[in-house]
């Protein structure tokens, strides 16, 4: 194990110097990876308007359906490698790789072609109005196409990582936004498109991004990808999920809040005096700006994933401590600039997705201040969930995972709108957020103390030896 520690850098280097070589990589693809919707949301509420902002609401879902596989199968194959390559059994480790890639594309396009199929009633489901629908249709019809791509390059990055080269991750991501954006101006405000130009734009830029990251795994470094890795095998599969699964439930629990919230938001606005696209609109606006926060947090999360996992495996546990302190302290220096800019400009940040009325910017910065009031403390939940899967402790990751939107913000939708209209929305999540916080630091100390005791366990067997 020793000569396996100082042959990997993960083992040896400074952590400060490793945290900004894997996560600012990770935190630039996983930007990048939001813009995404922004740009497609911000060229929408220029050219379409309000019906276009609430129509891509409407589809967030799905796109948080294949973030959840992406981080299922990149966020577990990378975790599983990473511990591996630390024990030493670098053998087995590369199968995680090839079994994880196969998944990948393979959940992408079972999704697509299940949208195709039901795609009316999936989008009447997300809450989308008669008005809403038809846009909605136009945008996730085309959309669908690329979800094989964007899974791949979302949980590729992660594998790519995992082998040393976070700026190949980055650049994945980079080459897809770049395109994405460019085509976007041309189709739809150049061409007059509408919805279809910007769904197009996407799903070449994700198109491009996949071929990236496939001609990436056939040079993979630390260990050769062959053939015979890429061939599905039970266990390496299994365990795959069980340490990714954290990742996925947070996803797939904010997706089944996104659904709730979206009928929420219909159904209270249409009794408000704000009417339901208004709602709907501003709320989208206001989560994917959000996404740009939450990109940054999660980008520090998973650029400390390979340096927690090979390190735990190597029984280093003080780099472990030094890896997640100073994820945190960046974590909470970000959410707390966040706070600052959420509370004092959201009529501004609103305004540049379009122009609307008194009511639409009402509700907007109303929500922003509301519902993003504890923003400052949001980091914890995702650097600590993704702290535990590193540790090959997935199942206190997905506990965590859940702990804000299942366990506290689902039952917050529903309870306080029946009691004070659609402003219960916007306290659910700040209620949330605290209650998920203070979650997240009793299970932090419990664990770091575990690792106290380890770690004193191994001193004491060493000097006895």
């Amino acid at each position: 194990m020793e000569e396996v520690q100082k042959k990997n850098p993960l083992g040896v280097d400074p952590v400060a110097g490793l945290m900004t070589r894997f996560a600012v990589p990770s935190i630039v693809a996983m930007l990048v990876s939001a813009l995404y919707n922004i740009v497609d949301q911000l060229f929408i509420g220029q050219s379409v308007g309000t019906l276009g902002n609430a129509a891509t609401n409407i589809a967030f879902p799905l796109t948080m359906s294949c973030v959840a596989l992406a981080l299922l199968f990149g966020i577990g194959g990378a975790s599983c490698f990473n511990l591996n390559m630390g024990r030493g059994n670098s053998e087995k480790a590369i199968y995680y790789v090839g079994n994880a890639v196969v998944c990948l594309f393979g959940c992408g396009f079972i999704l697509c072609v299940i949208t195709q199929l039901f795609l009316t009633p999936m989008l009447k489901a997300f809450g989308a109005p008669a008005d809403v629908l038809p846009y909605a249709q136009t945008y996730v019809r085309i959309t669908s196409i690329g979800f094989p791509f964007l899974i791949l390059t979302t949980g590729g990055g992660h594998l790519i990582r995992a082998d040393g080269s976070p700026k190949m991750a980055m650049l994945c991501n980079l080459v897809g936004a770049i395109i994405n954006t460019i085509l976007d101006a041309l189709f739809v405000m150049g061409f007059g498109w509408g919805m279809a130009g910007a769904a197009l734009a996407t799903i070449i830029g994700q198109i491009v991004s996949g071929i990236i990251v496939i001609n990436y795994m056939r040079n993979y470094k630390t260990v050769p990808l062959l053939l015979k890795h890429f061939k599905l095998h039970a266990n390496y599969v299994i365990q795959t999920v069980q340490i990714g699964m954290a990742s996925f439930f947070n996803q797939i629990a904010m997706m089944i809040v996104q659904i709730v919230m979206n009928n929420s938001l219909a159904h209270y606005g249409a009794l408000s005096v704000y009417g339901e696209s208004i709602p709907l609109a501003c709320a989208g606006i206001i989560i994917k700006v959000n996404q740009v926060f939450f990109s940054i947090v999660i980008g520090l999360a998973q650029g400390s994933q390979p340096i927690e996992s090979f390190n735990y495996g190597a029984q280093q546990y003080d780099r472990v401590r030094k890896t997640y302190r100073l994820a945190l302290i960046s974590g909470f220096t970000v959410s707390l600039l966040s706070f600052i800019l959420f509370q004092l400009f959201p009529v501004q940040i609103i305004s540049l997705f379009g122009k609307g009325s008194e009511s639409y910017f009402e509700f907007g910065a109303k929500f922003f201040r509301i519902f993003l009031f504890f923003i400052w403390a949001d980091c914890l939940q995702p650097i600590t969930s993704t702290f535990f899967t590193s540790i090959g402790k997935p199942a206190k990751g997905i506990f965590l995972s859940l702990t804000r939107q299942i366990i506290f913000l689902l039952p917050l939708l529903i309870i306080l709108p029946m009691f004070i209209g659609i402003d219960g929305i916007m306290y659910a999540g700040m209620l949330a957020d605290l209650f998920a916080a203070i979650v997240t630091v009793i299970m932090a100390r419990i664990e770091f103390k575990d690792m106290r005791r380890m770690e004193n366990e191994l001193i004491s067997e060493d000097c006895v030896s």
